[in-house]
């Protein structure tokens, strides 16, 4: 349990509160609707289908206050720098910003369904009371007019068309029907092409889809608007339901009886989300700010593996280790952004990308930059950014384990070669002494393009008396059996025949519990940094290890696990 708080107290304790928050307004809101005096005449016509719909509601107004911050990154980055003089756990927190994001886009859908489902039966319940199926006092409640000082309470106000086609044609004649059919859709279709197989397989159709979320805003501000949801009105001399709800044929006839009045409620979703929506705008201006920028290519660099290597220069462009750029083709697409972890170093004088070919945006841009001639600038480009991420506090711990798979060992790669400079320079300001590295691959060309630093760095740790400062295990998961026969036949040699480093290559899978329980053993009272930046199963796997290799005596070893999100 203790293991357990260290890693996700906090987390927990903030799905917590918001959780809180939302069981509260459901409950609130309910009642408020359900018990609340003003709404006694509603509710004869309803039903507990009227609370149903407004508790919902008002869950939805939070939680679409909540679903544009996790993605408005440049104030993410922004707190990430204001929480520098805070505790790391804190800014961890910065690092689930697309898992809380997921969260809060799961409540939405579930809220959306029941307040439509709720208001389908509202509508079928107004339609039945407008034509006198129900008692007496729902159909004197219904065929109150909307003139002199009197206001209607049924918001079906025709009965001439046919009893089956009102309920449709009331949902698509009236803002509040219209605007809920809108977004409803816009919502089914950002959901369904948030799915991890089309995400991953066609990010195009996801990243399309999901700019609906500007037609879903825009409905969401003017839904409120219909106000098709009435409460009673205070009169002079006023209604006391009590007292007339039995006696509605005299309505208007007894001073203790005025013809009640209703109106529909103040428009408030405008109110939650305006803020919102205007950090948000602000983000896209930046980002329109950035792309105007002039990028020029230092370098482009065909890798091993197809992987494409971008070194870019920026006027006034700063960066840390770890961070990530979105990057923009125009001549591919004027409005896809794809996010790159950068690969060079804050000490070098440009920045760098590595792009694997892993879809069609950058099975494209790869294609594009085969063809130029030697020596020519690359297409226009767009980048938006620095962004952070974990990596950041790599710096922070006194050890660190680094685990990369294939192209994810790209936050890596700036990692290694700020060390670099930073041991190059002697830089007092660094505070880690011991780095673990692994690095996963399903083949062996994936290794060559980033074999020539660790070499760099192999060779000047051992020149520096520093050697055992990083350690590194490379490890091959995948491997044919003329591959292994070659391994055999030069397994006796002083560098390894895959990398050409003296760090002999693994093959397999690292086993974790020996790796972790070997980091323990040789820092025993240290806090060591966990960080990943690969597949979502590695990560559950070492978020457990870290967990359970962590020692709750603070003067004993203590795992932080961090994993890139983009």
């Amino acid at each position: 349990m203790g293991n357990w708080i260290i890693n996700h107290g906090l987390t927990s304790f903030i799905l917590v509160v918001w959780m809180a928050i939302n069981i509260f307004l459901f409950v609130w809101f309910y009642f408020f609707y359900d018990l609340g005096d003003q709404f006694f005449y509603t509710r004869h016509i309803l039903g507990s289908a009227l609370a149903w719909a407004r508790a919902p509601a008002a869950v939805l107004n939070f939680n679409c206050l909540l679903i544009l911050l996790p993605v408005c990154r440049n104030l993410l980055s922004l707190l990430r720098g204001s929480f520098m003089c805070c505790g790391r756990t804190m800014r961890k927190q910065l690092d689930k910003n697309l898992s809380f994001h997921k969260l809060v886009a799961y409540m939405i859908g579930l809220m959306t369904a029941v307040h439509m489902i709720a208001h389908l039966l509202n509508v079928e319940w107004y339609n039945n009371s407008r034509r006198g199926v129900y008692d007496g006092l729902s159909t004197a409640l219904s065929d109150l007019e909307d003139s002199g000082n009197t206001t209607y309470l049924n918001p079906i106000r025709s009965t001439d068309i046919d009893a089956q086609q009102t309920p449709t044609y009331f949902v698509f004649t009236t803002i509040a029907g219209l605007t809920g059919v809108i977004i409803t859709l816009a919502l089914i279709l950002i959901i369904t092409s948030s799915m991890e197989v089309i995400r991953r397989s066609y990010f195009e159709v996801f990243w399309y889809t999901h700019h609906l979320f500007i037609i879903f805003f825009a409905g969401l501000v003017f839904h409120g608007a219909g106000r098709i949801v009435r409460s009673q009105q205070t009169t002079t001399p006023p209604h006391n339901f009590t007292f007339c709800k039995d006696r509605f044929a005299q309505w208007g006839r007894i001073p203790e009886c005025p013809v009640p009045q209703f109106a529909g409620g103040f428009p408030q979703t405008w109110m939650w989300v305006i803020g919102p929506m205007i950090l948000y705008v602000c983000e896209r201006l930046l980002r329109f700010i950035r792309y105007t920028q002039t990028v020029r290519y230092r370098k482009i660099v065909i890798r091993p593996s197809k992987v494409l290597e971008l070194q870019l220069v920026k006027n006034g462009f700063k960066m840390e280790v770890g961070q990530y750029v979105f990057l923009n083709c125009p001549a591919l697409s004027q409005l896809e952004w794809h996010p790159f972890t950068m690969t060079s170093a804050p000490e070098e004088d440009f920045f760098s990308v590595h792009i694997r070919s892993a879809g069609d945006w950058t099975q494209k841009l790869i294609s594009m930059v085969e063809e130029l001639p030697e020596g020519a600038q690359g297409p226009k480009m767009g980048v938006d950014g620095p962004f952070g991420t974990a990596s950041e506090d790599v710096f922070d711990y006194e050890v660190s384990m680094l685990v990369g798979a294939g192209i994810g060992v790209t936050p890596f790669a700036s990692i290694l070669k700020s060390i670099w400079y930073k041991f190059k320079d002697s830089n007092p300001k660094l505070r880690t002494r011991k780095i673990y590295f692994y690095w996963l691959c399903r083949e062996t060309h994936a290794f060559e393009w980033f074999a020539d630093l660790l070499q760099v760095l192999e060779r000047e740790m051992e020149e520096r008396g520093m050697g055992d400062f990083l350690t590194y295990k490379l490890y091959l998961t995948g491997w044919d059996q003329s591959h292994a026969c070659h391994v055999m036949v030069h397994f006796d040699e002083d560098t390894d025949v895959v990398t050409g480093l003296k760090q002999k290559t693994h093959y397999g899978r690292p086993n974790w519990d020996k790796e972790f329980e070997q980091v323990r053993k040789e820092n025993p009272t240290s806090v060591v940094g966990t960080f990943l930046c690969g597949p979502a199963a590695l990560g559950t796997v070492l978020e457990k290890k870290c967990a359970k290799y962590s020692d709750v005596d603070p003067r004993k070893t203590k795992f932080y696990f961090n994993k890139e999100n983009f």
